[in-house]
């Protein structure tokens, strides 16, 4: 019998849901620590994963034992057979030597989305819809406290109507995602530390470094970083290649040699005192982007481009802050190279309570101007970057661009989250183009001198029904500004939803 692609996925959407209902079981929430173990889990006496604040380490957020890195997980407290409710708990913890300190952690991810969008490409035309499937599976294995290596597969699947060629972060049989070794020790009570291979990287503004999750096969990087993170202190060093995506099997996702991304990337705890009862951190950052195929208007060639920056983010009492600043210096086709970028995000709980309704906004700025001529190039751009924070449908990016978008969060009860957001786009420059998230400029939008981009009307329901499944549903009315309209293209709505299920 032959086995056609849209039979395979077919089969594989069909098993995966299969396995979401088996996944679907829920955690007790009322687990209390094990012996010698804190409220979290850590066994003091153990190395701990970082002396920094886990939180703050780069490595992303972790919210009811989970993180968008699996890797930086820490399921040790499932050692414990008292702290497992099911059998999918005993795969968090599964040793190989009698003192329990080499063992492994499995980890899956199946994923089930529906997305529709008319107008797309923001052009009058045919609605598509877009049926996407994710599968993932990983295995951690840890030797000792100081030696693990990771790694993880990874399947993405689409079929619909009116989907044209699908891109390979998509649609790909299977990709090694991830896969990489790491060696760390404890020396004068600093955590020292590196790791090798390909792997994913978030150290720094979502809008700046992102796995970008909204792809089907989050971004993955290729190359080492070494960090030392005292208390109060850290510093993280790297060096990494970007990935070039097939769609058929393991063998043909490559190191892309043309995008190279390295840096140095700073933390400091700032003590709570300093404004009442907060948790902030400052986190100064130099990086540098190498790309051999930067496309400026009509030209590509090779681009240097260093980044200087600090981040300030956390929360003081009921605030919470976002805030990013960069300046982008170098060379571009023998060019001189100038442009800033600066995000601000920032929210407000109107209550004492968790549960509390948020009202904040966003306002950020990326430079514009000089990819459709000569002299200094003045074009921001952001390395790899979560774009769905300006648009569901991918039409915006922070280059060339302002936006201003505030929003109110309502929590209804403690497993749904609902926001709403408004959100106004114009032209940093009006002599330059507009940006879609994959830095290619909307054709012609060069040509008219109209500033203001688009409208957007946005709104989100996130219920987690367990720690292990949340539904997703999201709806955005993208309205074309005068910047678009004049340039031939359309408004645009967009409509998805989906499941989740992790173990």
């Amino acid at each position: 019998m032959k086995v056609t692609k849209r039979s395979l996925d077919c089969t594989i959407f069909v098993g995966s849901a299969l396995l979401a209902l088996l996944i679907a079981s829920p955690i007790r929430a009322d687990q209390s620590p094990s012996p010698g173990e804190d409220r979290y889990g850590h066994n003091p006496a153990e190395l701990a994963v970082t002396a920094y604040p886990a939180q703050a380490a780069g490595d992303g957020t972790t919210v009811g034992g989970f993180n968008l890195s699996r890797w930086a997980e820490d399921w040790r407290s499932m050692r414990d057979p008292r702290r497992r409710d099911d059998p999918l708990d005993r795969l968090k913890y599964l040793p190989f030597d009698r003192a329990g300190d080499i063992y492994i952690t499995l980890s899956g991810e199946l994923r089930l989305r529906v997305n529709q969008i008319t107008n797309p490409d923001l052009r009058e035309q045919p609605l598509q819809r877009q049926d996407i499937n994710r599968i993932v599976g990983g295995a951690d294995l840890h030797i000792g406290s100081h030696f693990r290596a990771y790694g993880e597969l990874a399947h993405g699947g689409i079929s619909g109507v009116n989907i044209g060629v699908p891109v390979t972060t998509n649609r790909n049989d299977l990709i090694v995602l991830q896969s990489f070794v790491e060696a760390r020790a404890k020396v004068e009570g600093i955590d020292v530390g590196a790791r090798l291979g390909r792997q994913t990287f978030t150290d720094g503004s979502n809008l700046l470094t992102s796995q970008r999750d909204n792809n089907t096969i989050q971004i993955v990087l290729n190359g080492v970083r070494g960090w030392a993170r005292g208390a109060k202190f850290r510093a993280d060093i790297f060096d990494f290649y970007m990935t070039t995506y097939s769609a058929g099997g393991t063998g043909d996702d490559h190191i892309d040699r043309d995008r190279r991304f390295s840096g140095v990337t700073a933390g400091v705890v700032i003590p709570t005192r300093a404004f009442g009862d907060s948790r902030l951190y400052l986190d100064p950052f130099v990086w540098r982007m190498r790309n051999n195929v930067a496309k400026w208007g009509p030209t590509t060639a090779l681009e240097e481009r260093m980044y200087y920056g600090a981040r300030l983010w956390g929360e003081s009492g009921r605030l919470t802050v976002d805030w990013t600043v960069n300046y982008q210096a170098g060379h571009y086709n023998s060019r001189d190279l100038s442009a800033w970028q600066a995000f601000f995000a920032q929210s407000w709980r109107t209550g004492a309570g968790k549960g509390a309704p948020l009202v904040g906004f966003h306002a950020d700025y990326a430079s514009g101007g000089g990819s459709y001529g000569n002299g200094p190039l003045h074009t921001a751009f952001a390395p790899f970057g979560n774009n769905v924070y300006y648009s569901y449908q991918l039409f915006l990016t922070p280059t060339n661009l302002i936006a201003f978008a505030p929003n109110v969060t309502v929590i209804p009860r403690k497993s749904v989250r609902m926001t709403l957001e408004y959100q106004r786009a114009w032209r940093a420059s009006t002599t330059d183009a507009v940006y879609r998230a994959n830095g290619n400029a909307f054709a012609g939008t060069e040509k008219y001198s109209a500033s203001r981009i688009a409208d957007s009307l946005r709104g989100q329901v996130v219920w987690t029904v367990t720690p292990r499944v949340s539904v997703v549903g999201r709806y955005e009315h993208l309205i074309a500004g005068p910047a678009l309209s004049r340039a031939g293209y359309a408004s645009s709505d967009f409509l998805a939803g989906w499941i989740s299920s992790r173990f």
